[in-house]
């Protein structure tokens, strides 16, 4: 089986084709400049993951109709594709932002699914038009094939009203639907499912973690395979502080600085979402790799940057641990999560009254499934990978042969 995953944004589209069941990838690659002019890159794969082929074009896309078309055309090339007919795709399977408090799971794609995603652009209003703009594409060009949205907020709508709710007058709930949302839920489900079938015991019986860590960073709480509360909110700027984001702050600090400084509550939002974080605090990068090069050059706020993000990380597992009455299993996923061996021991540093001891020559792995705690450490601490495109891709194939 092949499934074609689209993760459509407001001016790229990223795309893979790959077997949900291996895992296998056949292609994939990133239209860019979608409304400018137009670049695709395009890779296939082989059965090592290796690239054996790129190619490059620029291409018009000023729609992403034109973008699709691109994808679509390159899949079938006589030297790139890896498929000689768009028929042995056998469905699409997008990646939806938002999908409010109206989807708990991923479903196929119709007029009330589409009107839902609609409706929650005040709510993901970066994300949703782009997404929904990629489900109209394809549906375009490639007429009757089975369409698939999976929601990055699907995972968290588990939680419990006391996760959930924020301490506001309740017609802003009810009318307007203001509550925690979390977001990163698909690699949330994925790397919770892989850790359950890792520990091999019953969902029931575990106590998770997961923290979800990159330039965007998140965490879960996960008890019998359901999130249970999550570190993002309404929208992903809630939480640690991430490579551009603030994370939870103050709000009276947004009318103090939209009153002193004369922005608007959207200019200051814009700050906070990309002009923050990490890369504010250093001054110099939101890239932790350069932070770490930073600090080992003996700047001291590139030092500060990355013990403020370790601090507050490690709030959020003591937090997790006590909603959750215990800790079984902890997990770093994602591009720190997954490489940055010393930003995991500068989390995890303190912790041993929780159970949880790393292993230090454990813990230089990276990108790699690898148990990362001690023999004795009652917690076991694991790196796993995240795949968010193969969990699409289950998603799709599973609808799909209902």
């Amino acid at each position: 089986m092949k499934i074609l995953v689209i993760n459509a944004g407001s001016s790229s589209l990223k795309y893979q084709l790959m077997d949900p069941y291996s895992g296998r990838v056949y292609a994939k690659g990133l239209c860019e400049r979608i409304g400018i002019d137009g670049r695709l890159t395009h890779k296939v794969i082989d059965e090592n993951d290796e690239t054996v082929l790129k190619e490059t074009r620029e291409i018009a896309m000023p729609t992403h109709s034109e973008a699709i078309e691109s994808v679509l055309s390159i899949l079938v090339d006589e030297k790139f594709g890896v498929v000689k007919s768009l028929d042995e795709v056998d469905a699409v399977g997008h990646r939806v932002l938002h999908g409010g408090d109206k989807f708990i799971e991923s479903c196929i794609v119709d007029d009330a699914c589409k009107k839902a995603i609609e409706e929650c652009i005040p709510l993901g209003p970066l994300h949703n038009p782009a997404n929904l703009k990629g489900i109209l594409a394809c549906e375009a060009a490639m007429p009757g094939k089975k369409q698939v949205a999976v929601f990055d907020t699907a995972f968290h709508m588990t939680m419990p009203p006391k996760a959930y709710r924020y301490a506001i007058p309740k017609e802003f709930y009810e009318k307007d639907h203001i509550r925690r949302y979390g977001f990163h839920g698909t690699s949330h489900r994925f790397v919770s499912k892989r850790a359950i079938e890792l520990m091999g015991k019953p969902a029931s019986e575990l106590k998770l973690i997961v923290a979800h860590l990159g330039n965007g960073s998140s965490l879960s709480a996960v008890a019998d395979g359901k999130c249970q509360d999550t570190s993002m909110g309404l929208s992903p700027l809630a939480g640690v502080p991430m490579g551009t984001r603030s994370g939870d702050i103050d709000p009276c600090i947004v009318e103090f600085i939209c009153n002193k400084y004369n922005m608007s509550p959207s200019e200051c939002l814009t700050m906070l979402n990309k002009k923050s974080g990490m890369l504010s605090v250093s001054g110099k990068s939101s890239d932790f790799r350069d932070l770490e090069a930073g600090a080992k050059e003996g700047n001291e706020d590139c030092a500060l940057a990355r013990e403020m993000f370790a601090y507050g990380v490690k709030k959020y597992i003591g937090s997790y641990a006590a909603a959750l009455g215990g800790l079984d299993c902890l997990v770093f996923t994602a591009g720190v999560g997954e490489n940055d061996g010393k930003m995991r021991a500068q989390i995890c540093e303190g912790l041993e009254f929780l159970g949880i001891k790393i292993d230090p020559e454990k813990n230089t792995v990276r990108g790699e499934e690898r148990i990362i705690s001690t023999e004795d450490s009652k917690v076991t601490v694991w790196v796993i990978p995240t795949n968010e495109e193969l969990m699409i891709a289950q998603d799709t194939a599973e609808l799909c042969t209902k």
